[in-house]
Parts: C-alpha cells; structure tokens; sequence
C-alpha cells in the first residue's frame, strides 16, 4: 500500500521569493506587540503582583479537591486562584490576587480573605486552614525580573551555541527568530489580556526550545547544502534546504497542534493559556524557521565559501610541491 506522504519528495516552493514582504510584516508585527506590551501591559498574575497565600489540609480526604476548590473559589469573582499540591496529597497552597481597588485597603484585603475561607470551610467540611500569609509585592517584581532574566539569558546561551557549533551569521539568526517568537507571544498576551504567570514563563521557554530545534534542522541542511553546491546562488540553495526538511517540520508541527487542539477545547481552564503560547508559538516558531532565520543569511553575508577551511601559506606550498593546481 502506499505511504501517504502530506509533502511530496519533489516538492519545490519558492519561499524565499517573498522574504521581503515577510520580513517588512514581521518587523510591523514586532513593533505591534512590543507597543503593546509596553502600553497596554500584560495581565500580571497573583506570582507577579502579589496577592494572599495560604495553606489548606483537607484532614478526612486522601487527595485534596482541587478541581472543587478552583471552581468555587473562581465563582467568588476574585480571578482564577493558584492552586498547588502542597507536601502532602491532602492538602494545597492556594494563592489569589488582590483587586486593584484592595491592594492598599487593609480593612478590604481581610474582608476578602476572610470571604475566600469562609468558602473552603462551608463547602469542603475537613478542610482546615493551617497558614495565611500574604505574597508581597517585593517578592512578586522580583520574581518577575527572575523570570525575564531566564529567558534573556536562554536566548543568549542559545545564540552562542549556535555560533561556536556554525558561524556568527547563524547565531544571529537564530537569535533574531527567537526574539521574533517571544515577542509575538508576549503581543498576544498584552492584546487578549490573558493572565500572564509562572506557567506561561515554562511556556514561552518551550516556545524557545521548539523554535530553535526547527531552526538548527534547518540551519544544518543549510551548512551540508553549502559544501554540496558551492556555485549555486544563496536564495536557491535556501530554497533547497527549507524544502529538504519541509516534511520533517510539517509532521512535526501537525503532531503538536493535534495534542494542543484537544487541550484548548478539552483541558482545564487553569491550562488556557498555557496551551494558547505554545499553540501560538508552534506557528510562528515554524513561520520564523523559514522566513526570519533562513533568509537573514543573505543580509549577513553567508557565501559558498563561508565552510570552506582558508589555506595557510605553508599548505598552499605543500600543494604547489605536489603539483597540484
């Protein structure tokens, strides 16, 4: 029986003729979503700005109820709570943000906290409290700050193995697909105002290892096509690679959205936007593999020769003694 193949083998699509007019969409997307993460901000959660913290034991159950918990909790009008198995499987942390509006009203943070723990112990008879505390804002910016800092420094280690493991121009390259990736994330988060929390930092690094693992595939055939065909134009040779693997990337980028399809229509609420960066992330990870950090070699000077080892002057002697031309 024969195989069905989604990308034929003789399969030949021009993508670098329009690199141009993606390049030009790309830079307007960047600036879009930046403008906006810088104007509108992102919807900060309870890790980030703060809010109240505490500590429940459920003292008759074997598991604690968290889906109960999230669901009663969340019904209060509050914002959705984190809520995190503690050291023990019957009992939780569970942290909410405080309303803009209570953050400086002590009398209005405690009405609140004493509402929210008055919904656990009516609702859930064996559930006891055992620590209340609060999440200071201190706490919460430098979390934030840590928290950037991880995914600047990811994406400069990454840059610098590519650049050691090619040449310069393919770090660079991969740099700028990778700030192309995170800045279009960040653009939806600030445009949607999706909570934006620890769970979405572990998505945008895995935005960030997805992307570069599509993009060294790529920047690979790319090197092994350049020893290969030395005379052939760069845009051709690009053309050749991106459709080299074109199969690779698309099975593997189907087999992803599949599982993150099915989560963002079946999966728990407290996962939306989890799932929505990586889903996110998949496309333009894909798109940036193929028209940011493909093209861009062009512009930075990448050649035929760019592998080929320089001959020292005690090597050319060599070959000259060999009558070698």
């Amino acid at each position: 029986m024969r195989l069905l193949k989604l990308v034929p083998d003789n399969t030949n699509i021009h993508f670098l003729k329009w690199r141009v007019p993606f390049y030009v969409l790309s830079m307007l997307l960047i600036a879009a979503s930046l403008t906006l993460t810088f104007t509108r901000n992102l919807n900060l959660g309870v890790d980030f700005v703060g809010g109240q913290q505490m500590l429940v034991t459920f003292t008759e159950s074997g598991d604690a109820p968290i889906a109960q918990l999230r669901e009663r909790i969340g019904a209060l009008g509050y914002g959705e709570p984190v809520i995190q198995s503690a050291d023990t499987p019957n009992s939780v942390n569970i942290r909410f943000r405080l309303p803009t509006e209570v953050q400086e009203d002590a009398q209005a943070s405690d009405a609140m906290t004493a509402q929210v723990t008055r919904t656990i112990t009516d609702n859930f008879a064996d559930a006891r409290i055992d620590d209340l505390s609060a999440v200071t804002g201190k706490v919460s910016d430098e979390l934030f700050s840590t928290a950037m800092y991880a995914l600047f420094f990811a994406m400069i280690a990454i840059s610098i193995y590519i650049w050691v493991r090619f040449e310069w121009q393919f770090g660079v390259g991969a740099l700028f697909a990778l700030f192309h990736d995170v800045s279009l994330t960040l653009g939806m988060f600030a445009l949607f105002q999706i909570e934006f929390d620890l769970k979405i930092i572990a998505a945008i690094l895995t935005i960030i290892g997805y992307s570069l693992n599509d993009t060294i595939v790529v920047y690979d055939r790319i090197r092994e096509n350049l020893k290969k065909y030395r005379k052939m134009p760069l845009p051709e040779l690009l053309d050749l690679s991106v459709n080299e693997t074109l199969a690779r990337t698309v099975m593997t980028s189907m087999t992803l959205l599949l599982v993150l399809f099915a989560l963002l229509l079946l999966g728990p609420a407290s996962l939306a936007g989890f799932t929505a960066a990586i889903t996110l992330g998949i496309f333009v990870g894909t798109y940036s593999s193929i028209y940011m950090a493909a093209p861009i070699l062009i512009w930075l000077g990448v050649t035929g020769d760019s592998f080929v080892p320089t001959e020292s002057v005690v090597d050319k002697q060599q070959k000259a003694a060999r009558g070698e031309a």
